[in-house]
């Protein structure tokens, strides 16, 4: 086990060693004993943000994850850091067959006598956990998901010089006080903390299979919850191509178009219907079967979003695509995002400018890019340093991220045209036209404005689009 001074003493060596030894020299003058970087690690032709993408990795699973995390806040961070933290891999160093075995029998006693084997070769392996696949004594295969052994110690440790280091930060350099690093770091403890019950990962894909039942063609992983505990999950093993896949997609008989307009509404079901939508769509975590399903993967970050969230969020996408700059504003603040009354007209203005560069509601379909759309108001968000809630930053990265499939699944993808039959479906028909189903999905956003039908702002959409 790692004791606190310990990992504090690794922690400065490698900022060390990127060229942060003078940045530590600030926080602890005359604390500390850092060294130039050692000759293997040339740092010269790197930017700050590359070392500190570097930094990361060194420092392992903690720092990867939030690092990860941290890469969804562009209202707070440079884009220039925020492109290198997206490079974060989660990947980790396999653990040794015989430590995996001593976690399965700690968690599962009698799980030996209902296995005839489990591979010793690792199916993936992570920061936190590691996938092996096992075969049931009556033939059924599953995958198994290990905790790290000491992770949680691990992690615990890290988050406490975290919080430490913050509080020091927001301390000597007053001026990062804007980016709130220990509110950083109180939001990642607090994700990271959810991570690693692996129980609360097999309810959220319960509760995902529950929701989508009656749905064709969309599946969540069967959970065996007799074997499984917060440090194992054991659940069916699924086999199939990644999502994103388009070549392996067609050599299966299967159409990418079709495939990709099921997963973008399997979301809107997730986020508008729902409420409860899962959190990261890396295409590695959808996989397409041999039988054409969707089959999701890995719950362990989930979005969760009151109806009067969904609300707002129509609203937002609404605004984005009509140039309603006021509404835009409305809808930021529905989120819980605070705007000081003096940057109320400065903001108006970027908010027009941003719009009148990107087409708004006059561009067609297609000419607009909705990734660089909210790229662009993130910056805004920055900019006004306004506090952004986690929710509304997930869900924004969650719908880029979809789309993105959709376009590498078919490039010449039309999101408006496949919306608009969700529209019809929940849409009261009585109060909404066709006249209206046509000019709201021809004025989605790349598709992404799925104007849905809520009660509180369908006069005010329907007398803008009347």
């Amino acid at each position: 086990m790692v004791t606190r001074i310990r990992r504090y003493a690794q922690i400065v060596d490698v900022l060390s060693q990127y060229g942060f030894g003078i940045g530590i020299e600030r926080l602890f003058p005359g604390k500390t004993k850092f060294r130039l970087p050692s000759t293997g690690k040339s740092i010269d032709t790197l930017t700050v943000y590359e070392r500190m993408r570097l930094v990361l990795e060194d420092l392992g699973p903690t720092f990867v994850k939030f690092g990860q995390i941290m890469s969804t806040r562009a209202e707070l961070l440079p884009p220039e850091l925020i492109e290198q933290l997206k490079k974060l891999q989660d990947h980790a160093k396999p653990i040794p067959f015989s430590e995996v075995m001593e976690v399965i029998r700690e968690s599962c006693p009698d799980c030996e006598e209902f296995f005839q084997e489990i591979d010793e070769t690792p199916v993936a392996s992570a920061s936190i956990g590691q996938v092996h696949r096992a075969v049931m004594r009556d033939g059924t295969v599953v995958a198994f998901k290990i905790q790290r052994p000491g992770i949680a110690e691990l992690i615990e440790t890290d988050i406490a010089i975290l919080q430490s280091l913050a509080e020091r930060i927001e301390t000597v350099f007053p001026e990062t006080r804007l980016y709130n690093p220990s509110g950083m770091v109180e939001d990642f403890a607090h994700q990271i903390v959810k991570e690693l019950d692996f129980t609360r990962d097999a309810r959220n894909a319960d509760r995902m299979a529950r929701n989508f039942r009656d749905v064709p063609g969309i599946r969540f992983p069967k959970i065996y919850w007799q074997f499984s505990s917060p440090h194992l999950l054991v659940m069916e093993f699924v086999e199939g191509v990644r999502i994103d896949d388009r070549e392996a997609i067609m050599a299966m008989g299967f159409d990418p178009h079709e495939i990709g307009v099921r997963g973008f509404h399997a979301y809107l079901k997730m986020i508008f219907e729902d409420g409860f939508f899962h959190g990261d769509p890396h295409p590695g975590n959808l996989l397409v079967t041999k039988d054409g399903d969707i089959v999701f993967l890995d719950f362990g970050i989930v979005g969760i979003l009151r109806p009067e969230k969904r609300q707002n969020f129509i609203n937002l996408l609404f605004a984005l695509s009509t140039d309603d700059i006021e509404l835009m504003i409305r809808s930021l603040e529905g989120f819980g995002i605070i705007i000081a009354e003096q940057d109320r007209e400065p903001l108006r203005d970027d908010l027009y400018i941003m719009m009148h560069d990107f087409g708004g509601g006059e561009a067609e379909v297609g000419q607009m890019n909705f990734s660089l759309v909210v790229s662009e108001l993130t910056e805004s968000m920055r900019r006004y340093r306004l506090k952004v809630p986690m929710n509304l930053m997930l869900l924004l990265k969650v719908f880029m991220m979809v789309l993105d499939i959709g376009v590498r699944l078919d490039p010449q993808f039309n999101f408006s045209k496949e919306v608009t039959p969700y529209l019809v479906k929940l849409a009261d028909t009585n109060t909404l036209s066709a006249g209206y189903i046509k000019r709201a999905s021809m004025s989605l956003l790349e598709g992404a404005d799925a104007l849905l039908d809520m009660p509180r702002n369908l006069n005010l959409m329907l007398r803008r689009l009347s």
